[in-house]
């Protein structure tokens, strides 16, 4: 409760945590609030030319190029977009714990295999790294959250491994191991609780990373596959209307922007508020 309340207390964060409310109770309740199915192509969503229509009464957002009703594909997508990030971004933390958790209590050989191995990966481009596995493997939803998490556990890895370095020297860790207590006790019990902060805010930090970086892997069409909706690939199928049609790249292209903004400033806030070294900065 304390670090929702100083959340709340935060312009920038309040807004952060508004508009990810916003879009999660969107992308939860789609199949009750969306007007149309994402998939249903309406006669009355095209022109007499066949040309997509403009925001108007009927479709707030608009139409796309087959007559699909544009607000209820970007709330559809919300759902592929949050169940990606929330699931890839999941599996990073937790694997880049793991490893960096190890490496940094077993130390040794061990410590050093892992760390290198850390290393090597955060040497090779991130997004170039995705484009090659999931352009070898079959694009799906769920091969393109196992592609992201890939790629995006490294920088908890390498945090995970300074702060358990840093906890196994400490006097009560010393004093737990000569008193005869096994790794499973002093892992469990003393060094992955002081982690749990870090995992909340590269839990969160992640989320923005995750969700930009499916949409470029949609966008380039390597992603989430249609008629799944996605806010990248709704920019990929319309990429070619920009000009003539701009509102069908402008309002995925808002979504994307305003999700990933609020995941990162409720991010940064939880941060300040969970690292006792930040407190009294502001």
């Amino acid at each position: 409760m304390r670090v929702l309340r100083e959340l709340l207390r935060r312009p920038v964060s309040l807004f952060g945590t508004v508009v990810i409310a916003i879009v999660l109770t969107l992308a939860l309740c789609a199949p009750w609030l969306a007007p149309y199915a994402p998939d249903d192509q309406l006669f009355e969503g095209l022109s007499l030319e066949g040309a997509p229509l403009p925001p108007s009464a009927q479709f707030w957002l608009g139409t796309d190029t087959l007559g699909r009703d544009l607000l209820s594909r970007v709330m559809y997508g919300a759902r592929t977009s949050l169940l990606i990030g929330l699931v890839a971004n999941g599996m990073a933390v937790t694997f880049g714990l793991l490893v960096g958790m190890t490496a940094g209590y077993a130390r040794g050989w061990l410590g050093a295999v892992l760390m290198s191995f850390t290393d090597l990966m955060m040497a090779f481009p991130a997004l170039l790294l995705a484009i090659v596995l999931a352009a070898l493997l079959r694009p799906s939803l769920w091969i393109v959250a196992l592609v992201i998490a890939l790629v995006n556990w490294v920088q908890v890895a390498r945090i995970a491994f300074t702060e358990t370095s840093a906890l196994v020297e400490r006097d009560f860790i010393l004093a737990e191991r000569s008193l005869g207590a096994g790794h499973a006790r002093v892992v469990g019990l003393h060094i992955a609780p002081h982690l749990i902060s870090t995992a909340i805010v590269w839990g969160t930090l992640g989320i923005a990373t995750t969700v930009l970086l499916e949409a470029t892997l949609s966008f380039l069409g390597i992603g989430v596959q249609p008629p799944q909706p996605s806010w990248g690939n709704i920019i990929f199928e319309s990429q070619s209307y920009f000009t003539s049609a701009p509102w069908l790249v402008f309002f995925p292209g808002i979504a994307i922007l305003l999700t990933a903004l609020s995941f990162n400033l409720v991010g940064d806030a939880l941060r300040d508020i969970l690292d006792p070294t930040q407190r009294g900065r502001d």
